[in-house]
């Protein structure tokens, strides 16, 4: 398997890797841009906040590294929340913004270290119960019940699209 070689720019002149390089902030705010196009397709749920921008998320980070996914992630939240008005709260879709960062961080890391279908299980699985879990100290478990359902459903869906279009690009060799 051959490697794309990486341009000068996003090395410095001792030859370390840039990790703000031009290339790398355009390519997020492409993927950031795709996150607000993915958060009106809105997948139905009592805060109407479960989308698939999340989608583009998780494609980031197992392209090209948890740290763009991560922010990717969490910005992406925020274009969904912005989208629907801030149901929750600034506060708590701030909250959901760093929990999205860690989950895309985690998938990142376990599909690398372990296998991408089991990194992609476990991010539908944080995606949805562990996040609807976090929610009960603030929202109470109706909040929990209203969005165990929908956020594992949208996580399915999100995880899914991301992990099949990798391996479609991958096989194309152009990642």
């Amino acid at each position: 398997m051959s490697t794309i070689p990486i341009p000068k720019e996003e090395f410095d002149i001792h030859d370390q890797k840039i990790f703000w390089s031009s290339r790398r902030i355009a390519r997020m705010a492409i993927f950031i841009a795709m996150c607000a196009v993915g958060s009106m397709i809105k997948v139905p749920s009592p805060t109407g906040t479960v989308a698939l921008d999340a989608a583009f998320a998780f494609f980031s980070a197992i392209a090209f590294g948890w740290r763009e996914g991560a922010i990717v992630a969490a910005l992406g939240h925020m274009l969904t929340a912005l989208t629907t008005g801030f149901p929750l709260g600034l506060p708590m879709h701030l909250f959901i913004s760093i929990q999205m960062a860690a989950w895309v961080t985690i998938f990142d890391l376990t599909a690398k270290k372990i296998h991408l279908w089991f990194g992609a299980v476990l991010a539908v699985i944080l995606n949805g119960p562990i996040s609807s879990l976090l929610v009960i100290p603030i929202g109470g478990f109706g909040l929990f019940a209203a969005l165990i359902l929908p956020l594992t459903v949208g996580g399915f869906i999100n995880v899914f699209i991301a992990c099949t279009a990798y391996l479609i690009i991958q096989k194309s060799r152009m990642v």
